[in-house]
């Protein structure tokens, strides 16, 4: 039997019932909330003006002997519904100034303080867990945790107004095939003209291991940013690993990526799926010659703890000074299993910016940091510097 798909709509309550009762649920891969105010309420009136909206897709995803339904296209306009439904709206601004009163007003111990949810990495999920219905979670809410807003809708509007699906079930229940063939739809997928970025339409392929799933996004690395025209996007790990992956085959930056300069994202992927085991790849160094038995997270461990005693900035203003500080730093933790003699982190970090300054006063390297001659040459400076303060 095919893969089948089942279409139909329901009406607005009884997609709300499925999200308060846990029916349907977000995949771990998906994106957080990002439409704003003005998005919602333009969805809210062309569900009052019976005008065309696209319809919902779930997924049947069998695991541990249990189905369940996950969101694959949707969450935003589930979430903007929900949103209007409770009267609230996760608004950033809102959150921070209450954050900043709570910090000015309470002395009290800070295991008494209300704790607020974080609007800044948003999901329907900070809601649903606080209840079932309108009234449990509006009983849950701190006090300026979120903008109350009025779309004005009744249980009417909700009952008489539908929204359609399409409701995806694949032909097996083998774990592996599901997640293949979900990142593969998950891929496909543009949320209502709302564009992925690059990493969060890769996220779905790192699912496709579960086992190494926390390999490509470590947590801890999302405590680091790069910042440029006042525009802060968070440290691509995966690009620092793919490269450096390849690097480790010669222990050179010659030929690094290339033939890749214009698509670097299939560059990226082909590297996930050499480790999540789909399609081997000879342009990377093999996952489990520089992980034996595919085991990591001492080493991520060790990383995580020299970022933070080598003083590491939290925020990047340039890719060159990413690449500076992260590149050699990475290679000789992950790759060569080395550790850094963190009492010359002085010396360490002097030549780390003074190779910051030189390239970044090389007028090319400026105008075009992302060009490959000078990626590969940053790679090959760090790794250079960082190779002279390890205790090997």
């Amino acid at each position: 039997m095919d893969n089948r798909v089942f279409y139909g709509q329901y009406s607005l309550r009884h997609w709300l019932d499925l999200l308060l009762k846990g029916n349907i649920i977000l995949p771990d891969y998906q994106r957080f909330f990002v439409w704003d105010e003005t998005k919602v309420s333009k969805l809210i009136d062309t569900l009052k003006k019976k005008e065309f909206v696209p319809p919902i897709t779930i997924g049947a995803f069998y695991e541990n002997n249990a189905n369940q339904n996950l969101i694959l296209d949707g969450q935003q306009r589930l979430t903007s519904i929900l949103l209007a439904h409770l009267g609230l709206y996760p608004d950033v601004e809102t959150f921070k100034a209450t954050q900043q009163q709570m910090a000015n007003e309470n002395d009290d111990d800070i295991d008494d303080e209300p704790q607020l949810d974080n609007i800044l990495a948003w999901d329907f999920r900070q809601l649903t867990t606080k209840g079932r219905t309108k009234a449990e979670i509006l009983g849950k809410i701190v006090p300026g945790n979120y903008k109350n807003v009025d779309f004005e809708i009744d249980e009417t509007f909700l009952k008489r107004t539908f929204l359609g699906f399409s409701y995806l079930v694949p032909d097996t229940q083998d774990l592996q095939v599901q997640q293949k063939y979900y990142s593969s739809v998950f891929r496909n997928i543009n949320i209502q003209g709302e564009t992925l970025l690059p990493l969060e339409s890769r996220a779905s392929l790192y699912f496709l291991n579960k086992e190494r799933t926390d390999f490509f996004d470590p947590p801890f690395m999302n405590e680091y940013a790069l910042k440029n025209s006042n525009i802060e996007n968070k440290i691509d790990f995966v690009r620092f690993i793919a490269l450096l992956s390849q690097y480790a085959i010669n222990d050179n930056g010659t030929n690094i990526a290339r033939g890749y300069k214009p698509k670097m994202e299939k560059y990226y992927e082909e590297y996930i799926y050499s480790v999540v085991g789909e399609h081997p790849s000879t342009l990377f160094k093999e996952f489990t010659e520089i992980f034996p038995q595919g085991l990591y997270q001492e080493r991520f461990e060790r990383l995580n703890a020299t970022i933070h005693e080598l003083d590491i900035p939290k925020q990047f203003n340039s890719i060159i000074e990413a690449d500076i500080y992260l590149f050699g730093l990475i290679y000789c933790i992950l790759f060569e299993n080395k550790t850094i003699d963190i009492a010359r982190k002085a010396d360490l970090n002097a030549e780390l910016q003074e190779a910051v300054i030189v390239f970044r006063d090389e007028p090319g390297h400026k105008r075009a940091p992302s060009a490959l001659k000078y990626l590969r040459a940053r790679m090959d400076r760090s790794i250079e510097i960082y190779d002279q303060y390890t205790n090997e």
